[in-house]
Formats: structure tokens, C-alpha cells, sequence
């Protein structure tokens, strides 16, 4: 494993030594935080999906992609920067219809390409670990008009931590399938500060909501916020 490993390819390494990846049956709805058939659905995408073209910017192993393309017959692309991760989403759903994935830098794969979709979205994945004075004006310039940004982050408030102050990134860290930590960079703000990137981009905040489970955590765990491009 090289030196200086990414977090997410470390992680995927970890599932992959544990499991070797195989074709699995879509999972029944899309999950925005960590605990499973809890909280909001697709239905933060819009209400009709049947048909729509939707990007998902950090796929992972392609779980929620796979459920838009099954279940709700949408045409959904994941993107994720580990080819590793893609290897693996590619294995588990390679064979659903509507489902692709493709190995990319989101902003990069959003500034080359023209295609525009109904609905990007990301959980825990690209936003919020870009920096969003170009990945937010970036998202938007592949929205159609009444598109909509959906994207799940962990909350800033999480275990008593307070919002970002300022547009820099700070430390925080993930914790991988073997329970250790590594470090990375990630812009953690609250919902003014995400509406003020939103508007700068010409894209209007639609919602803010605060996830946590009410037996299991103490503080907020997730901001999931959605957008609309006017």
C-alpha cells in the first residue's frame, strides 16, 4: 500500500482484504447519514425521478447510485477519485441498468464535461472535502435550470465541535473499517455559510436539516443540505 495512501484508498483496500467485492441486490432506499433506514430518502432529489439524469460526486461503492437506478429508474453516474472504490461499485453493480461509474477528480470531471443533469448530489463524498469556491460554481454550471444540489457532510457541531469561522479547511479525520483514523482537510460550515457558496453560484438553499438519531446521538450528526438552481 503506498505511503501516502489516501484515506478513501485505505479504506477501500481494508473492505476489499476483508471481502472480495461481488454483485450485490440494491439496497431499498438511499441513506444522507451513518445510520442505516433512518431519516430522509431519494426523495431530497426531487419527487418524480423516473428518467432523470443524476450524478453522484464521491460514489464509493456505489450504494445509493445503485438504489436511484433500481428503484426509482433514474440515469445515475457515480464518480469517485479511488479507482479502487470504483472497482468495487462496479463489482456490486455493475449489472444494474441506469448505473454507471467512472474513476475522476469530481472537479475535473465536472469542468470537462457538457452533459447537464436533473440532480447532483454527494454523501460525504466530494462536497465539503473540495474546496468550495470551485466546486459549488462548478456543480452548477451542469444543473439544469430547477436543478437541484443535494449533499450530506458531517455536522459541524458534531461532538461538541463548533462551524468553521472562516472558508479554510481545518483537520479532521476518518476512521477506517479496521477502527483506526487518518487525517484529512475539510471545509466544515454551517447553513449560512454553505447559503452564502450556494449564492454565489446562483443556486438558492432550499432547505438545511440537522440529522441525529434520537436514541443514539447526542448531538447532531449530519447537515444535509439541498439547493435549486432558479
Amino acid at each position: 500500500m503506498p505511503a501516502q495512501a489516501s484515506p478513501w484508498y485505505v479504506h477501500a483496500a481494508q473492505r476489499l482484504a476483508a471481502a472480495p467485492a461481488h454483485a450485490l441486490v440494491p439496497p431499498q432506499r438511499m441513506e444522507w447519514s451513518t445510520h442505516r433506514e433512518w431519516g430522509p430518502g431519494a426523495e431530497m432529489l426531487g419527487r418524480e425521478l423516473c428518467g432523470k439524469r443524476l450524478l453522484e460526486l464521491g460514489c464509493g461503492s456505489g450504494h445509493n447510485a445503485a438504489h436511484l437506478a433500481q428503484h426509482h429508474q433514474a440515469r445515475v453516474t457515480g464518480v469517485d477519485l479511488v479507482g479502487l472504490q470504483v472497482r468495487r461499485a462496479r463489482a456490486h453493480y455493475g449489472h444494474i441498468d441506469g448505473a454507471t461509474f467512472a474513476v475522476g477528480h469530481a472537479l475535473h470531471h465536472l469542468r470537462v464535461g457538457a452533459q447537464p443533469f436533473d440532480a447532483i448530489y454527494s454523501v460525504f463524498g466530494a462536497v465539503g472535502l473540495v474546496a468550495p469556491e470551485l466546486l459549488i460554481p462548478a456543480i452548477s454550471r451542469r444543473l439544469v435550470t430547477g436543478g437541484v444540489l443535494a449533499f450530506a457532510v458531517p455536522h459541524p457541531a458534531r461532538a461538541g465541535r463548533h462551524p468553521s469561522r472562516d472558508d479554510r479547511p481545518r483537520e479532521d479525520y476518518v476512521t477506517m473499517p479496521d477502527r483506526s483514523r487518518l487525517p484529512l482537510a475539510r471545509w466544515e460550515f454551517d447553513r449560512d455559510r454553505w447559503a452564502v457558496h450556494l449564492s454565489r453560484a446562483g443556486l438558492r438553499i432550499s432547505s438545511a436539516v440537522e440529522l441525529r438519531h434520537p436514541h443514539l446521538d447526542p448531538w447532531p450528526t449530519t447537515l444535509l443540505v439541498t439547493a435549486r438552481k432558479p
